[in-house]
This record gives structure tokens, sequence and C-alpha cells, in this order.
């Protein structure tokens, strides 16, 4: 979880393609009208993440009902959607990544045909309840750091 221009989608490929499980981007779940929204750089409410995630918690809930440990990742800005989502399970790691909003802004700034704008960044920044329990990495680390952090916590090694 995190703001846009923390590299939600890219640790979670990564995590995901070494631990053999599959992975579901939180922006594949966002109905039309939302991506319409922040296209014409509109950041997005209660009421249009309320169905965002509801769809991410049946894509979780169909995972658990099979069995299958899976990799998500979305913004997941507030407490009450994690708690919608389901993440205070015991089966669930919730890693925040984090970072200066100057990194951030700059990310995004250099980011091609996505619907999230820069100028958005501020909305999400407002929005962000900073989790209690979570394992949280800052994005000046690399990648690799990042990884390393995750599988260490996920593997208890």
């Amino acid at each position: 979880m995190g703001v846009a221009g923390t590299g939600k989608t890219t640790i979670g490929r990564l995590i995901a393609a070494d631990l053999g499980w599959p992975y579901y981007e939180g922006d594949d779940f966002h109905p039309p009208a939302n991506i319409a929204k922040m296209s014409e750089g509109q950041p997005l409410d209660d009421g249009d993440r309320t169905p965002w995630l509801a769809s991410i918690r049946a894509k979780i809930d169909e995972c658990r009902a099979s069995g299958q440990s899976a990799v998500f990742t979305c913004s997941a800005l507030k407490e009450r959607y994690r708690v919608l989502l389901g993440v205070d399970a015991p089966d669930v790691l919730l890693v925040h990544l984090t970072g200066d909003a100057r990194i951030l802004r700059a990310r995004l700034g250099q980011r091609q045909g996505h619907y999230m704008k820069p100028a958005m960044l501020q909305s999400q920044l407002d929005a962000l309840e900073v989790p209690a329990h979570a394992l949280t990495l800052d994005v000046q680390l690399t990648p690799t750091e990042i990884v390393r952090e995750i599988l260490h916590r996920l593997r208890g090694t």
C-alpha cells in the first residue's frame, strides 16, 4: 500500500515472481468511471473508492477460499479501506511504501500514459492515514532492498 509513485506495482510484481504467487494490481479493479475521473485530473472520493475496494476484497476472498496466497497492491490510504480489504487478518502482511513527496512527484512526472496525474498526489497525501501495524519501507531503498526486507518478514528469516 501507499500513495501513487511509491513503486507498489514494481515491488508487488517482484515479490510475486520470487514467491511464485499471482499478482493483482489494484488499478485493474477500478471501474471505468473512476479511470475517467482520474484521467480528468479529479481525485477519487470515498464513494468512488468503495466499489473499487469491494472488487479487490472479492478477489482476496476468492484467493483465500481456494487456499491460494497472492500479492495485491493498492493505495489503501485510510484505515477503513484497509478494514474493508481485510488486511488485519493474521495471514496478511501489510507493507506500506512511503517516500518524500518531491521524489514521488518526480516519479509520477516520468510516467507515460498513466491516468494518475502528479497534481493528484497531494490529495492522496492528505487522505493517507499511516497504518499502525505495517512493515513500512522508504522508497529511497532500492527495489532489491525493499523486496529483501519484505521476503525476510514473510519467511521469518
